[in-house]
Formats: structure tokens, C-alpha cells, sequence
């Protein structure tokens, strides 16, 4: 396939059936807008046996780049709805980055310095393949209605429960029905204002304009930084090569500089032309100017509506944790929604979406405020307190740390989680409850030889052994059993950790055993689980205290 923006598919609108209907159909979730958060849902969701409609107001992919670095956590989660082979295959992988100040070089950094993980840092890739990549995903797996040119202008809540909504399409309009409304329409959200909702916290007077450029070029694939480069009068530059022999250059443009005359090409192009010499031949693909903000939804539930992505959070895209951050809202919500459609969790699972992503998305919004106030400083004591940490970090390790250029993402530890289960014993290391889990090479008997390819959209018990001959362990019903063992051979649900990588990261000993929840978050653990231990511990994962009294009661 040829690469660029002029080559993005255009997806055809086909009539819905409930045009023209007087009665109103009911379905369990409705998603709105097509971009990586919402197609990633609709991914999921048909990955945990649901239907959904999608609802997108276009007819074809993004323009432009827009989100472009993707973090090895989306990545992962990417695996697991069979898309992320396709895009690292496609995407630029890279790990390390490199940082300078005027005309030297401060440091460089490596964001993956151990082996033994599939998926690497990042991949840089244009938002239009990830969007088209995951349409194609949506459509292999079936269980999604893709409705294009469908515009939603009304949405109500309902006295019994779910949401109304109006959907305007070439046709005509018509109404839907939901149990479910996930809102993945965008910063600008129609559903947020429709419902009257806020969308608070901090617009910087700064700017940065945005070229994709298409050229032949020799630099490497790293993450390239400049304060106060010489080639441009500005504080700062960004440059990240993409597919395509594509690179994307962000400049930081003065506050009281005008938009609409920045993203010109005959302003653009003088400013490439200093940056990479006169005579460097190059093409403009796609020319943009974002201001910084860090802003975001007091709430994300709001009943039976779900904000998620920029539609409940916006950060400043230094960090990359925009579009990593929405598809990780996605992955905490899916499975929580599956499991209370499938009627085996409590309908109260779902406010910990709120309990959970708040905090991620505080942490992102933290993150973002404090890498923008290093970047862009706005007196003179922060300017020499940035002057002095970047002259110092060079040769000081202490003051790298203090250096600011984005804050690269990683995912978040759901501390405060109602849904796991606290240590009933002391670990110094190990993977604690609310963390993701870590990857491992292990030898296995069919597939991709690693672990996180053996966890994921169920409930999973994960045992570690020292002989893969150990004696089964009794779980409650809905749980998978998944044996790392040292020695032995590997079957349908053993690996063999050779190596022992795994016993490693995951501070085990024969013995031990962890609960992973279907997004791969763990939320108990055990040296040796206690008959009752995990039973207990995935009731509370799904929400059913009653049930858990329940077990308590008869002793198991």
C-alpha cells in the first residue's frame, strides 16, 4: 500500500435499518467516534464476545499524524486485539533518545535498558495507519456495527436506565437506544456538551506548529530534542522519524504568534529550510498549530455514559500520553462492562472506571503541566533555574533528572483500586496489586514465546513452579490457570521459564501465584495462596461483596 495522507481509504455509508422506524431499538453499548480509542473499544469488546455500534460522523481516517508515538503498554494491549503486529511492523521502533542544548549534545537516554521483552519502548506511527489498521481489526472480528456519516446531535438519559441518543446520517436521522454509551468523540466532545458537562484545568499561552515532512534523510530513529536550537529562534524543537520516509518537526512558536499565518507553507518552509540547509529537498505533507493544555473531566461516568480519551482528558502531546492514555482508559472499561452485561459482576464494577482512570489521567495531566513549565519558562528565575539544569546535566547524572522534555508515558499503577486485594504478606519486589504486568521470554508449546501472550481478557491465575509436573490447582470457576515453571516441558497451559526471567520479575518462588485481571493488571498475590484466597480475591475484583461474605460464611 502506498503511504501518505492521500492515500487513506474512504469507508462507504450504508442506510441503518432503524431509519424510518417509529419504534426505538435497544442495544447494550453504542461508541461513539472512530478514532484509536473508540475502535480500540470496539476491538476489545468483540474480543470479550460483545456487540457493539460505532458510530463515527466522517467517512475515512485522520489527517495528518496527530498521535504518533505509541507506548510499549498500548502496544501490548494492541497484541492482545490482534492488531500490534501489524502496526510495530509498520511503525518505527525505537528506544533511545538524545537531548541538546544550543549547538551540543547534553545526554542520551534509553527507555528499554533490560532484554527480554517483546515490544520495545515505542513505535512511531502516523494516527491514520493506527486508525486504519484497527478498522481493519473491528471488521475481521465481526461483532461491530460500523455506521459512517452517522453524527450524533441529541443524546438523553433515560428514566429506566441507559441513554437516548438522535443520529443525524445523509438520509435522514433517527434513534438508538443504549445501555451504554462510550464517548470517544474528541476534545471538543458534541456528548460532553450536549450534556452540559465541564472540561476544566490549564490552556497555556504557548504553541508548537507541527510539519509532517516527506524527505530522504539520515538521521536515526531516536527521540531528538533541542533547547534554544541555532536553527531556530524559538525555545525548543522536536523531531521523531515515521514511516514512509516521513519526520515529524515541532517548533515552539512565540506566544503572540498567529496561527494562520504560522501554518503557511511560504512561512513553514523557510523555517525547515534553516533547521536542515537550503538545498535539502523536502515536501510538506500536512501543517498543523496546537496550543498546550492539561484539562480534564471532574467525572468520567456520568450513569450510563463513559467519557473516554481526549473526550474526558486532554494533555500537552510532549510525553506522548494522549492517545496511549485513551486506549488505556478503554482497556480498564471494556472488560468491567463485559463482565457486568454477562451478569457474572456487580453493576457497582463500574464506578471504579472513575476510582481507576482519574488518577491515571491526574498522573498524565502532572506530568504534562511540569514538562510544559520546564519547556516554556515565564520569568527569569525559571529561566536560570533550566539554564543552570541543562548545563549541569551534561556531566552531573543528578541533573538529567531535573532536565524536562516530556516525561515519556508508562503506564499506571492502579494504587487505589477497590478491586485488589491488599498483601496479606511482605514482598520487598515483585509485581504489586494495580500494576500491569511485565513481560518475560518463556519457552511454550505453540505461539509467540512470551508471557504476556498467555494473559489477558479472562481472569488468570498465574502459578509459578518449580516442575512443570506440580500438582493442579483448584480455582474458582472463570479463572484460567496459567504455570510458569523452571524445569519441564511446556503444554497448553505451562511455560518453562529456562532462564528464569520470569521468577525474577516477578519475585517467585515455587509457590507463588498472582491474579491478573482480564486487562492484565494484577490485582492479588500470594507466596501460597490459602484455599478461599483467590475466590475471595475475584469477587472482589468483580465487585460482588455478597458473594465474598458468602465464601467467607461457608469457609472456602
Amino acid at each position: 500500500m502506498a503511504g501518505g495522507i492521500a492515500d487513506r481509504p474512504r469507508y462507504p455509508f450504508t442506510a441503518p435499518p432503524e431509519l424510518g422506524q417509529e419504534a426505538v431499538r435497544r442495544v447494550p453499548i453504542v461508541i461513539v467516534g472512530a478514532g484509536p480509542v473508540g475502535l480500540a473499544a470496539a476491538a476489545e469488546l468483540a474480543m470479550l464476545g460483545r456487540d457493539t455500534i460505532l458510530l463515527d460522523e466522517d467517512d475515512t481516517v485522520s489527517v495528518g499524524s496527530r498521535a504518533i508515538c505509541w507506548a510499549k503498554r498500548t502496544l501490548e494491549i494492541f497484541d492482545r486485539i490482534g492488531a500490534g503486529d501489524r502496526m510495530v511492523d509498520k511503525g518505527v521502533v525505537w528506544n533511545r533518545g538524545r537531548l541538546f542544548h544550543r549547538d551540543r549534545e547534553v545526554y542520551s537516554f534509553d527507555l528499554l535498558p533490560e532484554p527480554g521483552h517483546q515490544r520495545p519502548a515505542f513505535i512511531n506511527l502516523q494516527q491514520y495507519y493506527v486508525e486504519e489498521y484497527l478498522v481493519d481489526r473491528v471488521l475481521e472480528l465481526g461483532r461491530t456495527d460500523i455506521r459512517w456519516r452517522n453524527k450524533v446531535v441529541g443524546l438523553d438519559l433515560l428514566p429506566n436506565g441507559g441513554a437516548r441518543l438522535t443520529v443525524e446520517t445523509p438520509e435522514g436521522s433517527y434513534r438508538l437506544d443504549a445501555d451504554y454509551v462510550l464517548a470517544a468523540d474528541g476534545v471538543r466532545s458534541p456528548i460532553r456538551q450536549m450534556m452540559g458537562l465541564d472540561f476544566k484545568g490549564k490552556v497555556f499561552e504557548d504553541r508548537f506548529l507541527i510539519a509532517d515532512v516527506i524527505m530522504k534523510a539520515d538521521f536515526p530513529s531516536e527521540r531528538w530534542f533541542w533547547f534554544e536550537p541555532p536553527f531556530h529562534s524559538g525555545q525548543s524543537v522536536l523531531l521523531h522519524r515515521q514511516p514512509d520516509d516521513v519526520f515529524r518537526i515541532d517548533f515552539q512558536l512565540d506566544p503572540s504568534a498567529d496561527p494562520d499565518e504560522e501554518r503557511k507553507p511560504e512561512n513553514v518552509v523557510p523555517r525547515l529550510q534553516q533547521m536542515l540547509g537550503p538545498d535539502k529537498p523536502f515536501d510538506l505533507e500536512w501543517v498543523s498549530v496546537y496550543t498546550f493544555t492539561c484539562r480534564r473531566m471532574e467525572r468520567f461516568r456520568h450513569g450510563p455514559v463513559f467519557f473516554v480519551g481526549d473526550s474526558a482528558h486532554v494533555v500537552s502531546p510532549f510525553g506522548a500520553r494522549g492517545g496511549n492514555g485513551g486506549v488505556q482508559d478503554i482497556d480498564a472499561l471494556c472488560w468491567k462492562l463485559a463482565a457486568v452485561l454477562d451478569g457474572t459482576a456487580s453493576p457497582s464494577l463500574l464506578d471504579s472506571y472513575d476510582a481507576e482512570r482519574i488518577p491515571a489521567a491526574d498522573e498524565n495531566l502532572l506530568n504534562s503541566t511540569r514538562s510544559t513549565d520546564f519547556m516554556t519558562p515565564k520569568n527569569e528565575a525559571s529561566i536560570a533555574f533550566r539554564e543552570a539544569a541543562l548545563e549541569m546535566a551534561e556531566d552531573l547524572p543528578f541533573a538529567r533528572r531535573i532536565v524536562n522534555s516530556g516525561r515519556l508515558s508508562l503506564p499506571h499503577t492502579y494504587v487505589a483500586t477497590p478491586l485488589s486485594t491488599p498483601d496479606a504478606e511482605a514482598w520487598e519486589r515483585g509485581v504489586r496489586p494495580g500494576a500491569p504486568a511485565p513481560d518475560a521470554p518463556v519457552e511454550v508449546a505453540d505461539g509467540q514465546p512470551w508471557l504476556l501472550r498467555r494473559l489477558g481478557g479472562r481472569f488468570t491465575l498465574l502459578r509459578f513452579a518449580d516442575d512443570a509436573t506440580a500438582a493442579p490447582l483448584k480455582v474458582p470457576a472463570g479463572v484460567t490457570v496459567v504455570t510458569v515453571a523452571r524445569n519441564g516441558r511446556p503444554d497448553a497451559g505451562t511455560v518453562i521459564d529456562r532462564d528464569g526471567t520470569a521468577f525474577a520479575r516477578w519475585d517467585a518462588v515455587d509457590g507463588t501465584a498472582y491474579l491478573i485481571r482480564p486487562d492484565q493488571h494484577v490485582t492479588a498475590r500470594w507466596r501460597k495462596p490459602k484455599p478461599g484466597d483467590i475466590g475471595v480475591a475475584l469477587d472482589r475484583a468483580l465487585g460482588r461483596g455478597d458473594a465474598t461474605d458468602a465464601r467467607r460464611a461457608a469457609g472456602g
